[in-house]
């Protein structure tokens, strides 16, 4: 009997380890092929810390892809002290990547910035708009809904205009009876990109201003410049960093100051930001959409025979695009990748670098609009798959648009983010009315216009605008003027644009709404990208069946054999 219950345990035990097996084995498949899967200890052993250095205006949407790639292990630090030092850095082997809004080789004024021995490839990161934050009232009442022409805001930043109530801002704001505050522009004091992308502006656009400044400050040649300089005796500010200039902006006894930042450090500190005329004739802000339409128009040299000059853009067009959704002062990033081993990158540091550049430019791209950026066009992210190949140890293998886990443009090519961008208001056009609805950080709160005026902000294409104060008080909201993506409108009467992809709300003037309302970060994290697939979370369910399978198959299979050999043990 002893023997015949060896003998069946024997037998018992075949049985057991081949479900068993069987279950392990389809359930590790399953967790293979969903994507992002790796356990946190394999990726820990794949990658080593990575340094980066440069860019305030990309700083933000640097800061949140390195929070988000931490979770696979990833090590990302970074330096925000400017572009200028970030490509000085990166030339002088002192950082193993850098972040700049102008390539090497700009002439600002006598100094040309050679491109470095070190060899080296551009790869764009983000894309944005540089703004115009301000912290303005009439009496008590916050102003909101600045708009400035482009020759008005040269004139601001040449000290040609003092006070607002100056002729020129007043014919921009013809809701707004501007008060006689002094004006107080506020420009970087460390070398900025930001800085060179202002002043390349003023040079293309408006030229007079820009070179009767240079030649009131002493600055010969006349070109544009990474550093700003300051006038003498004027009550211009000079500030390190955008986080500089927004917070100096943002301080309550600061009334009458306007700095110009990234649209994102405009969202993070609640303060608004002029809506600049373009070209079509009407005032505009840096949504993600309307730089997406602006950029539509950037010369990008595709030429790979010039490492140096690969993928960097000519803003020319920009600047005058005809079309009236375009944000003129539109513009994009690089970071400054290492393509061969040297004294601070091997291998395993560009196997990390390749990693987190391909990151960025797929699954990072996807939460950047909330950030206030403009997610990269499709050319531009199929161009950085390229340039991270370069990277020496990249290991990464097959890199196409059909893999990039990127919502916001299509695999056909189609820039979904301007085709979808709707066309401003008529109240943002040039002449007597004035839209009333704040921007930037504070889009959820309106200006009332002039006493007696009729309400200046009906909507069109989907947006609502509050009216303006009438004679008997506050104006009615603004009718929708046409079908949102969701039809509804918030309590200011704004209407509210939810991106199905990314989950984040924003109003007419592209502000956050609900969760996101006082959160600028609150962006979505690798889960929610990789959840949209149904095949995933298909794949996922069924890896989390199996896997259970294996902890509940063999006691149960255990029972019912055993059950077997007792019956048999029982006639025997």
């Amino acid at each position: 009997m002893i023997t015949h219950r060896r003998r069946g345990q024997r037998r018992l035990s075949w049985p057991i380890r081949r479900w068993t097996a069987l279950i392990t084995a389809l359930a590790t498949a399953v967790v293979a092929a969903v994507p992002g899967a790796s356990t946190p200890a394999a990726a820990a052993v794949a990658y080593v810390p990575i340094a980066g250095v440069g860019s305030t205006w990309s700083a933000t949407a640097i800061d949140a892809w390195r929070a988000n790639v931490a979770q696979y292990g990833m090590t990302v630090n970074y330096q925000a002290l400017g572009s200028t030092t970030g490509r000085n850095q990166f030339a002088n082997d002192s950082t193993d990547w850098a972040a700049s809004d102008i390539p090497y080789g700009v002439k600002d004024g006598t100094n040309n910035d050679s491109p470095p021995a070190r060899p080296f490839a551009y790869m764009p990161d983000t894309a944005g708009g540089t703004t115009f934050m301000y912290n303005l009232h009439i009496g008590h009442v916050k102003i909101t809904n600045l708009r400035l022409s482009g020759a008005t805001i040269a004139a601001i930043f040449t000290g040609q205009i003092k006070n607002w109530n100056d002729s020129r801002i007043q014919n921009d704001n013809p809701g707004l009876t501007m008060p006689a505050t002094k004006v107080v522009p506020v420009v970087r004091s460390d070398g900025s990109g930001a800085t060179a992308q202002f002043t390349q502006w003023m040079v293309a656009t408006q030229p007079g201003l820009w070179n009767a400044y240079c030649a009131a400050v002493g600055r010969t040649p006349c070109t544009q410049t990474s550093a700003y300089p300051v006038l003498p005796g004027s009550s211009m500010v000079a500030q390190a960093g955008d986080l500089g200039v927004s917070g100096y902006v943002g301080q309550q006894q600061n009334d009458g100051t306007i700095g110009y930042v990234e649209y994102s450090y405009a969202l993070l500190t609640g303060f608004p930001v002029a809506k600049v005329l373009n070209a079509a004739g009407y005032y505009t802000e840096p949504t993600a959409g309307h730089v997406a339409v602006s950029l539509l128009k950037a010369q990008i040299n595709m030429d790979q025979a010039d490492p140096t000059k690969y993928l960097t853009q000519d803003l020319s067009q920009v600047y005058t695009n005809p079309d009236p959704r375009t944000y003129p002062l539109s513009s994009y990033s690089y970071m400054i990748l290492p393509t061969a081993v040297d004294a601070r990158v091997d291998t395993k540091k560009g196997f990390s670098l390749a990693a987190f550049g391909q990151y960025l430019l797929c699954q990072g791209q996807s939460g950047v609009d909330a950030l206030g950026y403009s997610a990269l066009p499709i050319n531009l992210v199929q161009a950085g798959f390229d340039q991270l190949k370069k990277i020496p140890g990249a290991g990464l293998g097959t890199l196409n648009i059909q893999s990039c886990n990127n919502p916001t443009f299509s695999t056909d090519g189609t820039n979904t983010l301007a085709k979808n961008d709707p066309q401003p208001q008529s109240c943002d056009h040039i002449g007597t009315t004035q839209c009333t609805t704040g921007t930037g950080g504070s889009a959820n709160q309106s200006t009332p216009g002039k006493p007696g005026t009729s309400g200046t902000g009906a909507g069109g294409n989907g947006t609502a605008g509050a009216g303006g104060a009438g004679t008997n008080g506050a104006g009615g909201a603004g009718a929708a003027g046409g079908a949102s993506a969701t039809g509804t409108a918030d309590a200011n009467g704004q209407a509210v644009v939810c991106d199905p992809d990314t989950n984040s709300c924003t109003t007419a003037g592209g502000g956050l709404t609900g969760a996101n309302a006082n959160s600028a970060l609150a962006i979505p994290v690798s889960t929610a990208a990789t959840l949209s697939n149904g095949l995933q979370i298909t794949l996922m369910v069924l890896a989390a069946v199996l896997l259970l399978g294996i902890g509940l198959a063999p006691p149960l299979i255990s029972q019912v054999l055993a059950r077997r050999r007792d019956r048999r043990a029982a006639t025997q």
